[in-house]
């Protein structure tokens, strides 16, 4: 994290992601010289090149393979595959929060050094463009509000899962250095980002790039989910951001057009991670996919994959079986998958006997479904043929979700009514746009039990999307929740208060000299 990020290597990375013709002509201007810093940050054309290098790298480095589904695991959706926890170790660990959660914890630190160069490289553009007299609506302006926004969301991750993390601001960072900050000031540099990405960020823009829509969504988020010991959280400041999304002409869709890669960046879509078949995949399905479906049929089987994650009990059971499925909701079929059968042919475990598993076998239990790819199937007829080659967007941020943020802001303001209107909003579309009047909520319903309430609707809206894991933080959930519903948890006894957070990386503390072992979040060797 502590390495200063060459831009020409950035550059670098642009050309790689298929940036080719734009940058060669700049090359060719400048007789293919070596480009500095301050030629780079001098010129918008090159700050935008290098910023869509950064959106790539962002992408690549926090959504795609095996980085997909890391923050997915370890809380009351999703959890690993049995296999996978029968390994014990550091894979276990991640949701049986025991010894192996440690600072030597290798994913972990994968999750921590592949952020830092995005909010580094942001943070070059930001110090460049972030002057006195820049201009709302010029090309410099609206390339700021989309580093703000890059900048912003990934420090929203750091700080909700890490705490007190380094400010990257290279205007100040031979006052602050690369240690730890404290909290407020963390989350008060967050909202200060995602405030000038919601004013300078353009209304429009191409599919993958920041919009105000998106930087106003994260803003509402940050004023939601900043601790309350930092001052900062303020439903009524989020409440505001999200009204301002909800006039920008956003609108909730079917809810199986979010996951046809036919109808990418719908109308619900506020930010999605662009992907495609080749060559940038996202190969999530190779990692969430059946294993029996895999044995059995091979990787050229659409839904196959090795189970490193699975949906709880509690997140594909219904209501009535003690999990939060109601009769009718389209959701249920959509985000999972129930029924195996491939070609008419229904496996079993006996493929995969030598696991010897017994009754913990979860190879044909539900799985997630929304990111199943039937474009790389064996007879889809591309020939791409490896499930492998997954290439569904991931989805960010929707509409969906400013709606249901909004009603948690409205509840938490004593306007329970109100909240229980938009949240019917959203569950109208998972009765196909028909809600009986049985499924709707009753408005007269308390604030506590909204509380509840609306952390079951937000799994049924959004599960296997990244966000489980900071809801369960923000509502102070997290380890009550883990402990009764995630199998490996319950079963292990080991999850404590402390492991709220991640901890920090050993490499970190021992590499970084802005850092000592006393930095290490409490709970953690």
């Amino acid at each position: 994290m502590k390495k200063r990020y060459n831009l020409i290597g950035l550059l670098a990375l642009a050309l790689s992601a298929g940036i080719t013709t734009s940058c060669s002509d700049f090359l060719t201007q400048e007789n293919k010289k070596a480009l500095t810093e301050e030629q780079i940050y001098s010129d918008a054309e090159f700050i935008e090149l290098n910023l869509k290098g950064i959106y790539n790298t962002w992408r690549d480095n926090t959504r795609q393979d095996e980085r997909a589904w890391f923050l997915m695991t370890g809380t009351d959706e999703i959890q690993r595959g049995a296999l996978q926890n029968k390994g014990g170790g550091e894979g276990a660990a991640m949701d049986r929060y025991d010894a192996n959660m440690n600072s030597l914890h290798s994913k972990v630190k994968d999750q921590w050094n592949k952020r830092f160069p995005v909010v580094t490289a942001a943070a070059k553009i930001v110090r460049a463009l972030d002057t006195p007299d820049l201009v709302e609506g010029t090309k410099e302006a609206t390339l700021l509000g989309e580093a703000c926004f890059i900048r912003g969301f990934v420090n929203y991750e750091l700080a909700m899962y890490w705490g007190e993390i380094p400010i990257i601001d290279l205007d100040k960072i031979e006052e602050t250095g690369y240690g730890r900050q404290p909290l407020a000031d963390v989350w008060q540099f967050i909202i200060n980002d995602l405030e000038k990405a919601a004013k300078y960020a353009p209304k429009s823009n191409e599919a993958g790039r920041a919009t105000s829509g998106a930087g106003y969504t994260m803003l509402g988020k940050a004023y939601m989910s900043a601790p309350v010991e930092t001052g900062l959280r303020d439903f009524n400041k989020a409440k505001e951001a999200f009204e301002q999304v909800m006039g920008m002409g956003y609108q909730l869709v079917p809810y199986a057009n979010l996951w046809n890669y036919e109808t990418p960046n719908t109308a619900e879509s506020i930010y999605e991670f662009q992907f495609n078949n080749n060559p940038n995949r996202n190969q999530i399905q190779f990692q969430i996919g059946s294993r029996v479906a895999q044995n059995w049929w091979t990787d050229g089987c659409y839904f196959a994959g090795y189970d490193h994650v699975v949906v709880t009990e509690y997140g594909y059971e219904t209501v009535e079986n003690g999990g939060i499925w109601e009769d009718g909701d389209v959701r249920k079929e959509e985000s999972i998958r129930y029924d195996f059968t491939y070609n008419g042919e229904v496996p079993n475990y006996e493929c995969v006997a030598w696991e010897d598993l017994g009754e913990d076998h979860d190879e044909l239990k539900p799985h997630v479904k929304k990111y199943e790819d039937y474009r790389t199937d064996q007879y889809s007829g591309l020939g791409i043929n490896n499930m492998w080659n997954s290439g569904k967007n991931i989805p960010a941020l929707r509409y969906a979700d400013v709606l249901l943020s909004y009603a948690e802001c409205l509840n938490e303001l004593g306007q329970t009514a109100q909240a229980v209107e938009k949240v019917n909003e959203v569950r109208n579309r998972a009765w196909g746009f028909s809600i009986p009047a049985d499924k709707k909520w009753d408005a007269g319903m308390s604030q506590d039990n909204f509380r509840v309430k609306i952390l079951d609707e937000r799994m049924r809206e959004f599960l296997g999307e990244n966000w489980r894991r900071a809801d369960l933080i923000r509502t102070g959930k997290f380890v009550e929740y883990i402990k009764e519903r995630n199998k490996w948890a319950k079963r292990s006894g080991t999850i404590q208060d402390y492991n709220v957070r991640y901890p920090i990386p050993n490499e970190e503390i021992e590499q970084n000299p802005d850092m000592t072992q006393e930095d290490q979040n409490p709970g953690y060797r």
